[in-house]
Formats: structure tokens, C-alpha cells, sequence
């Protein structure tokens, strides 16, 4: 599903011509099977945001390639870009990402509206999405009246509505208490099981990294795979 090879970064500061060349990712190699669900885990700082802004083509790789279901994505400019994550990924944000002037349903439904899709199948769709994430009765609520909890499942709804195979999950429980976490990860590894979604998480909580198949680590740009959670934490 994701196919990453001897990909590198690094930002550069300042004007042009007298940038400081700063160093993220060294080399980094991560494949991503079909039906799995993969933690990269890191400290803030290590390089993991930076790794799923590339995979997910908010920044163009320099040095390396990326593949995502059998698509080397590396040199897409950017209207390919979105046309590609509109077909083929979901996004779960820590901060939910909702249009606060939109109700539930609206937020939802919003990628078929980009997509184009017809009114009718638009409501037989969001409406359907909604009852598979338990929000049928909060359709017409906007994300101001919604607790945490289903503020973040109206995003997934949302990032699952075009039925992405791949999902890249940034922090996805970062703004829940444990309930609402709890809840959310069992969630996650529903959807893994019975619908065989492909999850990609970013995350430096080993409570979220724990429902995973596999764990990477990220230290100071350096990918790392098999270790322990807890000398991932030291």
C-alpha cells in the first residue's frame, strides 16, 4: 500500500542563497502492507509529522521516492496531488479539520460534493456514513454543539465517505480525554478488521501506538523498526 525508499529531507532557513540547511529525515525506508495498521512513533521534533507531510504530498520530496497503492507519487505537482488524495486517501487530524458553519452531515458529505456526486446518492451516502460511525441523530448539529469524541468521528465519517484503501492518521487522539480515546482506537481497529482499511499513524502516545500491527520509531530522522515502546519513550 505505501512503498517509501531512501527518502531524505531536510528544510532550508533563511533568503535564498544564504538558506541554513537543517536536516529531518536520513534515508528513510517504511513499507506499508495492504490491511495493516502501522505506528510511527517519535518524540516531537524526531521528523514523523514531517514523514506523513511528504507521504501525503504536502511537501515534495528532494531525495527518495514514494509509492502509494502501486502509484509513485514523488514529482506530483500539486493539482495531481489533489486529485490523487481525493481518490485514493482519508486524513484524520488531531484538531478534526471541521467548517464550523457546516452541520455534521455537510462536513460529511463535503467530498462528494468535490468529487461531484449527484444529490440523491450524496444524502443516501452521508446519511449511511453517519449511521456507521453512530451519528445518525446529530446530523443536523454543528461541530460547535458536538463533544470531542464525535467532533472526531464526524472526521472520520468524512475521510471515509469516498472509501479510501489508505488512511493517514495525524495524532488522530490528541484532543480526546482517555474515554473519548478509548473509544476512538477501538473504532479504528473495527474498521481495520471488517472493512480491511489501511491505517498509517503518527503518534508519540504509546496507548494509541499499542492497537497497531507494526511500530516504527523515529529518532532525529533515523527510522527504526522492532524496538520497545518503552526505550522508544527514554
Amino acid at each position: 500500500m505505501i512503498s517509501v525508499s531512501n527518502l531524505s529531507y531536510a528544510f532550508k532557513i533563511g533568503k535564498k542563497g544564504k538558506e541554513n540547511i537543517v536536516p529531518v529525515l536520513h534515508d528513510v525506508n517504511l513499507q506499508v502492507a495492504e490491511g495493516e495498521i502501522v505506528a510511527v512513533v517519535g518524540r516531537s521534533g524526531s521528523g514523523k509529522s514531517t514523514l506523513l507531510n511528504l507521504i501525503s504530498g504536502f511537501i515534495q520530496p528532494e531525495v527518495g521516492n514514494i509509492t502509494i497503492n502501486g502509484t509513485n507519487v514523488s514529482r506530483f505537482s500539486e493539482s495531481k496531488w489533489a486529485e490523487f488524495r481525493l481518490n485514493h486517501l482519508g486524513f484524520i487530524f488531531q484538531s478534526f479539520q471541521l467548517i464550523p458553519s457546516m452541520s455534521a452531515f455537510e462536513n460529511v458529505e463535503l467530498p462528494l460534493v468535490l468529487k461531484g456526486v449527484g444529490e440523491h446518492e450524496r444524502k443516501k451516502r452521508t446519511e449511511e456514513m453517519l449511521k456507521r460511525v453512530g451519528l445518525e441523530s446529530f446530523q443536523n448539529h454543528y461541530p460547535g454543539e458536538l463533544s470531542g469524541g464525535q467532533q472526531q468521528r464526524v472526521s472520520i465519517a468524512r475521510a471515509l465517505i469516498l472509501n479510501p484503501p489508505l488512511i493517514l492518521a495525524d495524532e488522530p487522539t490528541g484532543s480526546l480525554d482517555s474515554e473519548n480515546e478509548k473509544q476512538l482506537l477501538s473504532f479504528i481497529k473495527e474498521l481495520n478488521e471488517k472493512y480491511g482499511i489501511t491505517f498509517l499513524m503518527i503518534t508519540h502516545d504509546h496507548e494509541v501506538a499499542s492497537i497497531a500491527h507494526r511500530k516504527v520509531e523515529i529518532i532525529d530522522g533515523y527510522l527504526r523498526e522492532g524496538r520497545m515502546l518503552h526505550e522508544v519513550q527514554r
